[in-house]
């Protein structure tokens, strides 16, 4: 028991004398007192209280639309709390599943909604724009191909999904429909706003039975897809279009001719994480997109209080330039020959687009324009 406390007492003692010897030597640094306020403003760059008003109802009016299905699903979980409504909830659960036809033959387009002054704050956020480079008549079907997709396609919805930037005026007689994944609408209330837009779902379909309703008819499709969501970073333009046939061939067989869109600045509005092939995050969204036929790009932008952090888009300006129309003879069952040489039209006129806007347009690239697959 003596030994027991003699070598106890004798390790307290010499933990003591070094935890001493170890404060004597931290007291003679210089130290600077932690400051998490300060530091944290040093990293997040806050919005001035002092902002024009018409900023912030363009702040306001992006923010409502990226949290649009958020909102529309979480009003759809209260109200399904209220068991009154659950007869009128199921009905139109039933109607969205089996009833409603609209993604599939056209939609439900209101022009009030798609001009409606929200759209107007929207497109002025960043601000977008187009540039039509010819007029298109209204006596036959378009296709128009989008590129790039960007993470969301902001310009996209601004350009022919409202009338904010003005389409309409500038092509009469033409009535866009911008397509998206079906699966958006088994989304209540949110499919009911995006076929007010006049956004249709992507399948053949539809895309067939928007182009049979005949001249002046158009759909929009962004033609990268998921794939080329993950390519999105600033200052590039790396495009999925290669082993895109399907909308050409769509094109062909309806007698409708090819437009090519190319907007610049729409792979500039967000930040995405490094994600190059062959990196772990690269192989794990690629084996999400298989699975689910979407990808999940992990990125950010601003929030409504700062600058640098947060999932709105960066006020960065987008330019759709409207390319000129690629005329294509209708054939019910074209030829992979024919089909692969109106593509190479369709990418000449698209490298024109660049080649001719890219030093007005994309000053701050890092790279030139490339399709990688």
């Amino acid at each position: 028991m003596e030994v027991r406390k003699v070598f106890s007492s004798a390790r307290r003692s010499v933990s003591s004398s070094s935890l001493r010897q170890r404060l004597s030597s931290f007291s003679s640094l210089t130290t600077t007192p932690l400051k998490p306020v300060a530091n944290l403003h040093t990293h997040i760059d806050f919005v001035p209280a002092k902002i024009p008003r018409k900023r912030r109802l363009q702040t306001l009016a992006v923010a409502i639309w990226s949290t649009t299905i958020v909102w529309c699903i979480a009003v759809f979980l209260i109200l399904c709390s209220f068991p009154p409504l659950w007869p009128l909830l199921a009905a139109y659960m039933i109607w969205v599943r089996y009833l409603d036809k609209s993604p599939e033959s056209g939609g439900r387009l209101s022009p009030w909604f798609r001009s409606m002054a929200m759209w107007r704050y929207f497109a002025d956020y960043y601000p977008a724009s187009f540039l039509k480079t010819c007029d298109l008549p209204p006596d036959r079907p378009y296709v128009f191909g989008y590129h790039p997709h960007g993470i969301i396609g902001m310009g996209a919805i601004c350009t022919f999904a409202t009338e904010s930037v003005g389409f309409s005026a500038a092509f009469p007689g033409i009535v866009p429909h911008l397509l998206t994944l079906a699966s958006n609408f088994r989304m209540p209330f949110y499919r009911d706003i995006i076929l007010a837009m006049g956004i249709c779902s992507v399948s053949k379909e539809s895309c067939s039975r928007i182009l049979k309703k005949g001249p002046g008819n158009a759909i929009t499709i962004v033609v990268g897809g998921a794939a080329e969501s993950l390519s999105a970073h600033p200052g590039t333009a790396d495009l999925t279009l290669r082993k895109r046939l399907g909308f050409i061939k769509i094109a062909i067989r309806h007698g409708a001719d090819l437009v090519p869109v190319f907007s610049f600045g729409e792979n500039d509005i967000y930040q995405q994480m490094p994600n190059d092939k062959g990196t772990t995050l690269y192989t794990l969204q690629k084996k999400f997109q298989s699975v689910f036929g979407f990808t999940l790009p992990l990125f950010h932008g601003r929030g409504l209080l700062n600058y640098n952090l947060g999932l709105l888009p960066y006020r960065r300006r987008i330019v759709a330039v409207i390319g000129h129309p690629i005329h294509v003879v209708q054939c019910d069952n074209p030829t992979l020959e024919e089909i692969t040489h109106v593509q190479q039209q369709y990418i000449d006129e698209l490298m024109w687009i660049w080649n001719t806007y890219k030093d007005d347009f994309a000053r701050t690239r890092t790279r030139e324009l490339s399709i990688i697959e």
